[in-house]
């Protein structure tokens, strides 16, 4: 028997360990069970190029519990260890050696999985034990050896009599960290970091069968061959549907679509991304995305790495070139990580836009699922924006959907105004808005359809991107003045009477609340409107959602009383001289105004329903 001190340069590394270096207790046994697999994985591809002269055959990984004895195994079927390697491996901190193996083997073993970049991975086993024991035999003709430390820098080497080749690590679980003696933890640990590791992981055994036929059988709790790992072509619908069951398991909608991705150069990275059905609230749930390295999970908090529009979709990207801490849970700075980024903004484009082409009624039918993520992405990423004029969708009131060049096609006669400005008519709500759609509807206007919470900033970019074109709420201002074709009707009313009736209507109505515009308009026309500016409305919207003027979310609520001095109402106003009579008549006309507006709501409706039932 051998002993001596580990070979580090601080004077006790496990102290630091236990405290500072992992920021996560539970990824001890992500890390121990990824050590486990590179050992597999180098064994197997020793064999595969002859430098093993043994047989691979079907190695596992066991978990298993011994709570009595407070003692956790780590059991693999991997190359082993020698005497010699222990020495070198553990007690000089570098366990896994898999930098060393692909430096040696770097032509052969470029696509061996061997997962890497775990340094001190072995040590953080001192977090939760306060000894580990290693048993050890390597595939070569060399003694078992058994390593011991009780997390000082003292250890024992000497050799052992175990005969099948691996390594078994066990665990003295301290006292402060029984829980991972419990069967439920050390199963959601396995699921959650190790779901998809590239070896089967055995933890514990089930029954199969009925009565007499009843066998204990092994229970593998990872898919070894996750559907990431696999060409596109080997994949159906139904193939990638069921590892979106698998992924999300509480989740009981289907996906609208899939991404594969699928890049070696310039750097490697798998993995498919799913379209969730997405409501129109832009505080979506996020970290639905996991990413993995080479199918070890590390973390579902992706940002950086996904650009940020994306976040709200789901799946998972394994990539081995993300550059991660020792505690392989958050990512360092690095312009990989920016390229992985680009990269996916626009593999997601180029499958949008073959969607659409492919099959442009189901891309149609699944636009209000999917527009909220979009229209994010156009204004947070150009090079989406750039490609996404493409497949963005613009739909009608009459459900009729237009990319931006076709709406261009489809309203410029019409919509064209006397300085030659296309004006985009839009509605954020058809119900509310209804009686101002009609009235664009009936002069042979489009009116589209923009009722996500960041509609307010898409349109002002839209406006930046395309010349001569600007977009007008539908309720902003009467028709006549939202496309305008020439200059108003001849006001019925002079000069004097158009002043005596503005002063009338002013002293009638709140000055902080309502502008009031006189505007000579047909004599069919409604007597009075209600019109919320575009630019105040919209500087409002968008503070409210992030961006635009400071302040302006504070704004009051302010509003146009358009009056049509052609109406027959104007002048019965104007000529009544009875002061109560005409102000109780302008109150139930503005009444009227508002409710059209969804504006008359509580005291102002209960009174207004009242007044009209006496009235009966």
């Amino acid at each position: 028997m051998t002993s001596g001190k580990i070979n580090v340069t601080v004077e006790n590394i496990f102290p630091l360990i236990k405290k500072f270096l992992y920021s996560d207790h539970e990824i001890f046994l992500r890390e121990l069970v990824s050590n486990a697999t590179d050992a597999t994985l180098k064994l197997k591809h020793l064999t595969s190029i002859g430098e093993a002269n043994v047989e691979y055959g079907n190695p596992i990984i066991e978990v298993k519990i011994d709570k009595d004895s407070k003692k956790l195994h780590i059991i693999d079927q991997g190359l082993g260890m020698t005497k010699e390697e222990v020495e070198k491996y553990i007690n000089q901190v570098a366990f896994s050696g898999a930098e060393e193996f692909l430096e040696k083997y770097k032509d052969s073993a470029k696509d061996t999985g061997i997962i890497g970049h775990f340094g001190l991975g072995f040590y953080s086993a001192f977090m939760v034990a306060d000894k580990v024991e290693i048993i050890t035999k390597s595939f070569k003709d060399a003694p078992a050896a058994h390593w011991t430390c009780d997390g000082s820098p003292e250890y024992t080497l000497e050799e052992s009599d175990k005969q099948d080749r691996g390594t078994e690590i066990v665990l003295h679980i301290a006292e402060d960290s029984l829980d991972f003696l419990e069967e439920y933890k050390i199963r959601e640990l396995l699921t959650k970091y190790n779901k998809f590791m590239p070896v089967p992981i055995k933890f514990g055994t089930h029954e199969e069968g009925e009565g007499e036929d009843k066998v204990e059988v092994d229970t593998i709790i990872n898919n070894p061959n996750p559907a990431w790992t696999k060409q596109p072509a080997d994949l159906t619908e139904e193939d990638y549907k069921n590892f979106y069951r698998e992924l999300y398991p509480m989740q009981f909608e289907e996906p609208l679509f899939n991404i594969h991705l699928n890049v070696d150069y310039p750097f490697n990275l798998t993995g498919i991304l799913y379209f969730p059905k997405l409501s129109g609230d832009m505080q979506m749930q996020k970290d639905r995305i996991q990413l993995y390295q080479n199918q070890v999970f590390v973390t579902d908090n992706v940002e950086g790495i996904v650009p940020d529009f994306l976040t709200m979709l789901k799946g998972v990207i394994d990539s081995p070139d993300i550059p991660l801490n020792v505690s392989r849970s958050y990512l360092q700075a690095d312009g990989n990580v920016k390229k992985i980024s680009n990269y996916i903004t626009r593999k997601v484009a180029d499958k949008l836009k073959s969607l659409f082409n492919e099959n442009r009624a189901d891309f149609e039918s699944k636009w209000n699922d999917i527009k909220v993520v979009l229209e994010y992405g156009m204004l947070s990423e150009e090079k989406f924006a750039e490609k996404a004029g493409a497949f963005m969708l613009y739909p009608t009131t009459d459900n009729t959907y237009y990319t931006i060049e076709e709406l261009k096609e489809a309203t410029k006669d019409l919509q064209t105004d006397k300085d030659g400005n296309l004006v985009v008519l839009y509605t954020s709500n058809k119900d509310a808005q209804h009686s101002y759609i009609a009235a664009a509807k009936e002069k042979g206007y489009q009116v589209i359809v923009l009722d996500s919470p960041i509609v307010s900033h898409l349109i002002q970019k839209l406006e930046s991107d395309n010349e001569k074109m600007t977009f007008a709420r539908v309720d902003a201002d009467h028709i006549n003045n939202l496309i305008k074709k020439e200059e108003n009707a001849i006001s019925k009313l002079s000069e004097e009477e158009q002043t005596s009736l503005q002063s009338f209507i002013e002293q009638v109505v709140p000055k902080e609340k309502y502008t009031v515009k006189l505007e000579s308009m047909d004599s069919q026309d409604a007597p009075l409107i209600l019109t919320q500016p575009e630019f105040m409305r919209r500087m409002k919207e968008m503070s409210q959602s992030g961006g635009g003027m400071f302040g302006m979310g504070n704004f009051p609520e302010m509003y146009n009383l358009v009056v049509n001095t052609n109406s027959e109402f104007a002048s019965k106003i104007l000529n009544n001289t009875d002061e109560t009579a005409r102000t109780t008549a302008f109150n139930q006309a503005l009444d009227l105004a508002k409710l059209s507006q969804g504006l008359l709501k509580g005291e102002e409706l209960t009174a207004f329903v009242k007044r009209n039932f006496e009235k009966l």
